[in-house]
């Protein structure tokens, strides 16, 4: 056996099998993957995945899902967001945050903060958006940022989003603080030279922080000097403590309660007939009062189909 295939083997063995989802408040300056990753050093997790990027601009809530969690990220990812954003107006930049080159000046002196409220109640509701360049939307198969990144610009198409509250904190030209709510698919950095651009002067996200993923808000949140100190003061079991349900991210569907008969069939990836059960959309399923099994859907004919079923034993 070769010393890279021992190597594999040692650390796989060194892994451990940990289920549970951890609220993440990612640090500026690090990529989301960086992030993930140090997580699961710290956990000796098997398994991990994250539920949408934040650049490493921006800081704030990342939910990292461990082991069977990852089953259940992929509902997160079409959550609702919550954002703390600082404009600064005038300016314009190749990513449209201060991470990117100044390309764009111009003065902002007659921009007041009626204007500004007037500009940012017209992008409230079901909007288009054009996502950037610098994104990890694909074109050809290859990302956007790394065409940028080559000088290449190519056609994008709009997307439809939703911006359901957005509102404004605080105004010292040429920096504003606004609250944004919006649904999955929002690109902030967009949004805000949107805005720069309906106020004639530009604009570009000085910082950015995530306050709100789907059930998920700021008040829970950990940091990775914390996990850290939890690690060492409390060792792995403090660092378990941590970890919320995997139906957690899932709280808004409502639940569907199996006999064990019923939860033996839909194993075996059968529909069930539940008494009592939703007539439409989808359910988080459990076995008895306790045990969560995973996703299912309720069928035309009423009965329960399995669609993403958990292995936690």
């Amino acid at each position: 056996m070769t010393q890279q295939k021992m190597s594999k083997r040692h650390h796989k063995k060194n892994q451990r099998r940990v289920n549970g989802i951890l609220l993440l408040d990612k640090p500026t300056g690090l990529t989301s993957n960086a992030a993930l990753q140090k997580v699961k050093q710290l956990y000796r997790a098997r398994k991990a995945g994250h539920t949408g990027s934040l650049d490493p601009l921006a800081s704030g809530l990342l939910p990292v899902c461990l082991g069977e969690a990852t089953k259940v990220s992929a509902y997160l990812l079409d959550a609702d967001k919550h954002y703390w954003v600082s404009c600064k107006l005038g300016e314009r930049t190749t990513t449209a945050d201060a991470e990117g080159e100044l390309i764009e000046s111009r003065p902002v002196t007659g921009v007041t903060e009626k204007q500004l409220r007037r500009v940012m109640g017209g992008f409230i509701g079901d909007i288009e958006q054009i996502p950037p360049m610098y994104s990890a939307v694909k074109h050809k198969g290859q990302r956007l940022y790394k065409l940028a990144r080559q000088g290449i610009e190519v056609e994008r198409e709009p997307r439809q989003i939703t911006i359901y509250k957005m509102e404004l904190l605080g105004f010292e030209s040429p920096l504003a603080e606004i609250d944004v709510r919006c649904s999955k698919g929002t690109y902030v950095r967009t949004l805000v030279e949107d805005i720069g651009a309906q106020l004639g002067c530009g604009a570009h996200v000085a910082d950015l922080r995530r306050l709100g993923v789907g059930p998920y808000d700021a008040s829970g949140m950990v940091s990775l000097e914390t996990l850290e100190q939890q690690l060492a003061e409390g060792g792995e079991a403090a660092l378990d403590a941590l970890l919320l349900p995997l139906e957690s991210g899932l709280s808004q569907w409502p639940d569907v309660r199996l006999t064990g008969d019923a939860a033996f069939y839909l194993r075996q990836g059968q529909p069930v007939l539940v008494p009592h059960a939703p007539t439409a959309g989808w359910v988080r399923l459990y076995e008895g009062e306790t045990q969560f099994l995973g996703v299912g859907e309720i069928l035309d004919d009423g009965r329960v189909a399995p669609r993403r079923l958990l292995n936690t034993s």
